[in-house]
């Protein structure tokens, strides 16, 4: 694939100059389409989960206010980016135009979801997001999108509801990375940190597929244990709070070769890395995860343990995730339990 400044979309950047979109605070969504642009007319939006976490607790719950800061972001940045969690989401939508040079293989009228952040993505919302009550993570609206030449989105498949695909394609990064580390490094252990949300769900038939031979589940809530335990996609359940490292190592007991991060709060890093073995693999695939706090934590404990940022991005991602969803019934249990909210 060929890079220009075009094709990264830095003509669409408007302040601060000479930075890529996702670095930049605000994008245009309305200049004309590029020769290599796609314009997608927007359905839904699926917000970063630490953010919709970060707005909810800010706004008290209240989703009017919720909805109002969404918006703003939107309007003030010309993407959905928020300031605080520095994350965005995808969206779905309808593809509407296609630049002659565009090496994205879509077409007009096409179904698709992005699969590149609304961090980088320009957005316009057309609708004021009068049709989002603020509960939940997806946002239904009106609006107009713009991916660049070197952006990536799946066309939705036709067995499986819209908000559904959305959902799981949202997440469809970690469980790529999942298998890429687990078939890599031969491990047999694993560990995920908040394993009955989306991507944790889908890390652990993940780690199966690849081979991993003991698949432990840790949540918080008894709740969530009862779900991953009559789901049945790992060999242990445990509960601990990912925020406590103490409690996390007490509960897997024995350090396993690789950790999932999954947890959408901050201040999970030290409990993963304490349940790693030496040698393992720590996976941070959260938007809430700090990298100096896991940097200087594992070098402060000694810990001899590689650890990864999951990037959203594997080859084959879509394809593998939507694969797991049908044909795990347990994770598709888990996200029919979800309501996709």
């Amino acid at each position: 694939m060929r890079t220009t400044a075009a094709s990264l979309g830095i003509d669409r950047v408007l302040d601060p100059a000479d930075v890529l979109p996702q670095a930049a605070w605000r994008l245009d969504p309305d200049a004309p389409l590029r020769p290599d642009e796609v314009a997608i007319r927007v359905r839904r939006l699926n917000l970063d989960a630490a953010s919709y976490r970060q707005l909810a607790a800010e706004h008290a719950g209240d989703g009017t206010a919720i909805r109002d800061a969404v918006r703003e972001i939107i309007r003030t940045r010309g993407k959905m980016h928020n300031p605080v969690t520095g994350s965005g989401g995808m969206l779905l939508g309808t593809v509407e135009e296609v630049g002659p040079d565009s090496v994205l293989g879509l077409a007009p009228g096409q179904s698709v979801a992005t699969l590149v952040s609304l961090t980088l993505t320009p957005l316009r919302i057309d609708d004021e997001l009068r049709d989002w009550d603020g509960a939940g993570e997806q946002v239904p609206c009106a609006g107009r999108a713009i991916l660049f030449g070197r952006s990536i989105a799946a066309v939705l498949p036709g067995d499986i509801p819209e908000e559904t695909a959305l959902s799981v394609l949202d997440v469809c990064g970690a469980p790529a990375l999942v298998d890429r580390v687990v078939r890599a490094s031969a491990a047999r252990s694993v560990c995920v940190l908040g394993a009955a949300g989306k991507s944790g769900s889908l890390s652990l038939a993940a780690a199966r597929r690849a081979g991993a031979t003991r698949l432990v589940a840790l949540v918080p809530t008894e709740s969530e244990a009862v779900q991953l335990r009559n789901a049945g996609l790992a060999d242990e359940v445990v509960i601990a709070d990912a925020r406590d490292p103490l409690a996390v190592r007490a509960a897997v007991r024995e350090p396993v070769e690789v950790s999932v991060v999954c947890v959408d709060v901050p201040g999970c890093e030290h409990g993963a890395i304490l349940a790693t073995a030496d040698g393992g693999s720590v996976v941070f695939f959260s938007m809430a995860t700090s990298f100096a706090a896991a940097a200087l934590g594992a070098e402060g404990m000694a810990a001899d343990v590689t650890m990864l940022v999951g990037n959203g991005y594997t080859p084959g991602h879509a394809d593998l995730a939507l694969d797991l969803y049908r044909s795990t019934p347990g994770v598709a249990q888990l996200f029919a339990g979800r309501s996709h909210a």
